[in-house]
């Protein structure tokens, strides 16, 4: 075994959190090279992590001596110092490392870290006397975060706030902690209770705002953000923090104004670039989109996520230099892997462009393998949610909750896979002078889950909405159109173009007898390899892994089959194929169906000048085009699992 494999092994046991094989295997390759700074710096890493701090010492010392232009080196000699209650020299050593190597996107951020903690005292004034007891604890607590080891940190704050109920520092950093384990609402607690001791809390404000957001709490997420920008007008991140709030609501023009006033304040905010070019890139403005997003690698090399929202316009090719530049950085083993997969999702799409099929399928292979590994999705699960969606939702369910009334707004759900020509159908309708668009919203799935609260909690969706009283499906209707207000201008129609939302089709027929239900369809082939060299942003976890794609396709199908046989008419089906191949009689029909006039700008539904938040808004500003029709026999030696699994389905 090669030195760089003997390496990889070690560093691959570290990412795995096996340290005291880390350590071994370092101590093993060390007792023959003892002055390898790589080594000796891994080894130092692994004993920080079993809490050998003298030990790490020892070991980073030695790689700095051997190899004094190693920014790993002293990037983990930070770690260390952070860790022995001593932000100061911790900042610089992140500063050492960041000169050697200013590429080192993890190093500026424990920077950042280690400066916020310096200031923690000045940031709190009105806990500051509480909190001084307890400065070491909360050092080190905040070390232990810093290198990933949560559960100790946690331990140091709830000790704290056992000791001190109002310390404001260590609720702040314990509500950062549910954050990262997604636990928004507990989150949300510890924030407000943070902000009844401290309400000048800036940071505290910042961190609401941002749990508002993930939520879904935008109207208290905008209020939260202005907080920020009353508390602390100077600093860009307050800025970037209302840009965040009110972009989610719709208003990409004031979001694109609040990013540009950050990055005037600060020029070296990639991250300010990159989010302001997407909602350029939302409105059509296309060219400052691309401009922004090679600012941002310009300004950070090693941006990925830039490279992967360039590719995703889906209209954009990449210069031979930038490719190379995206293959150079695959090769840094550093590298994190949701840079990695988007690094290879950003080269499948290019080499795809090229024709070169072979080379982007292993790309998106390789993009959608590190993907799956930190996606949980249970296809067994799957299979048993429609079973029961099924044996609940059936003619005798219907008949014995019909009779709520139309609602006076109607709305028209676009449902299906994804990648199957929903945003198409979403920006003909939307092209309506009677319709709102809106993007693909998650509102029906909260108001469901905000009905089934009061009721059995320990069951799980659908079960418990075999309970349901005729004023429960009315509340989910209320609620639904409450929450969707933010999104809606008004109009008699608006859409929703959530394509998971088609489990849901019997709760609408029942909550909103008057909706329109729109089932986009494309050829299962297009359809699956479509979702599989797509990276989202976040949901769609059934897309990573070929098989669990196909056997996904099979149950969407198998469902709407039976809201077919039970809910006859109630569900229009519009192929894709169909529409690129007779646009004019897709057009009325989907108008007949949703009884709208006949309108010419559906017609001329690349002309209608409106945000489009999906993988597919450049191309949807285009006139209708055909060359994605079957292009999924390009990839059809790749493809013999997909086509096993779908063949049941095939011929049809």
């Amino acid at each position: 075994m090669s030195q760089n494999e003997k390496l990889g092994a070690a560093f691959s046991q570290l990412r795995t959190g096996n340290f005291v094989e880390t350590l071994r295997l370092c101590e093993q390759f060390l007792a023959t090279s003892p002055e390898d700074a790589s080594f000796l710096c891994l080894a130092g890493q692994a004993s920080i992590a079993l809490k050998q701090f003298d030990n790490a010492e020892k070991y980073i010392d030695d790689a700095i001596r051997v190899s004094p232009d190693f920014a790993p080196a002293f990037e983990v000699h930070g770690d260390l110092m952070l860790l022995k209650g001593d932000p100061g020299r911790a900042c610089a050593s992140y500063e050492v490392a960041m000169r050697l190597d200013p590429g080192r996107n993890l190093t500026h951020e424990k920077l950042e870290r280690s400066r916020q903690l310096e200031k923690a005292a000045a940031t709190a004034k009105p806990a500051a006397a509480t909190r001084k007891p307890f400065e070491d604890e909360l050092r080190k607590a905040v070390a232990f975060e810093t290198n990933g080891d949560l559960q100790s940190a946690e331990m140091i704050y709830r000790e704290i706030l056992t000791r001190e109920p109002n310390h404001v520092e260590a609720a702040r950093l314990l509500a950062g902690i549910a954050v990262h384990h997604k636990r928004y609402r507990d989150a949300e607690v510890f924030l407000k209770k943070v902000l009844e001791i401290a309400p000048d809390h800036a940071r505290a404000w910042l961190d609401l705002a941002n749990v508002q957001r993930e939520l879904d709490q935008l109207d208290d997420a905008v209020e939260s953000a202005r907080q920020v920008l009353r508390l602390a007008p100077g600093n860009a991140e307050s800025y970037m923090a209302y840009a965040g709030a009110i972009g989610m609501t719709g208003a990409h023009e004031e979001a694109i104004e609040a990013y540009q006033r950050a990055i005037a304040m600060a020029p070296e905010k990639a991250g300010a670039m990159c989010a302001m070019a997407h909602h350029q890139k939302t409105v059509g403005h296309q060219n400052d989109a691309i401009a922004s997003y090679r600012r941002a690698i310009a300004i950070k090399p090693d941006h990925a996520e830039a490279y992967w929202s360039l590719a995703n316009l889906k209209t954009f090719r990449f210069e031979d230099e930038e490719v190379a530049a995206m293959q150079a950085l695959l090769r840094d083993e550093s590298l994190p892997d949701v840079s990695r997969a988007q690094l290879h999702n950003a080269l499948g799409l290019e080499l795809e462009s090229r024709k070169d099929y072979d080379a982007a399928f292993q790309n998106f292979a390789a993009c959608n393998k590190i993907q799956r590994l930190s996606e949980s999705y249970d296809p067994v699960e799957t299979e048993t949610t429609y079973d029961r969606i099924i044996d609940l939702f059936d003619a005798d369910f219907f008949a014995k909750n019909a009779g709520a009334p139309a609602s006076e707004i109607t709305p028209v759900l676009v449902v299906g896979l994804p990648r199957s020509g929903s945003t198409l159908i979403e920006q003909i309708l939307a092209s309506h002078s009677q319709v709102d668009g809106t993007h693909e919203l998650g509102d029906l799935t909260r108001a469901v889950q905000s009905v089934r609260r009061g009721k059995n909690r320990r069951a799980r969706f659908p079960d418990t909405l075999a309970e349901l009283t005729p004023a429960d499906w009315q509340g989910i209707a209320d609620e639904y159109l409450q929450r969707t207000e933010i999104f809606r201008s008004g109009a008699p129609f608006f859409i929703d173009k959530n394509p998971n939302n088609f489990v849901y089709v019997g709760v609408m027929k029942l909550a909103f007898p008057n909706a329109r239900i729109i089932n986009a369809r494309r050829h299962p082939l297009d359809s699956c390899f479509g979702s599989f060299k797509q990276l989202f942003a976040s949901g769609q976890p059934f897309t990573y892994d070929m098989i669990e794609l196909g056997e996904y396709y099979l149950q969407y199908q198998r469902l709407m089959d039976h809201w077919h046989a039970v809910l006859p008419g109630f569900v229009l089906d519009v192929q894709y194929e169909d529409v690129v191949a007779d646009l004019d009689s897709q057009v009325a029909r989907l108008l007949d169906y949703c009884g709208l006039p006949f309108e010419e700008a559906c017609l001329r539904f690349h002309e209608t000048n409106r945000a489009v938040k999906t993988a597919s808004s450049e191309q949807v500003r285009r006139p209708i085009y055909s060359s994605s029709v079957n292009l999924w026999r390009n990839y059809e030696d790749h493809l013999d699992e997909l086509i096993q699994i779908l063949q049941p389905i095939l011929p049809d």
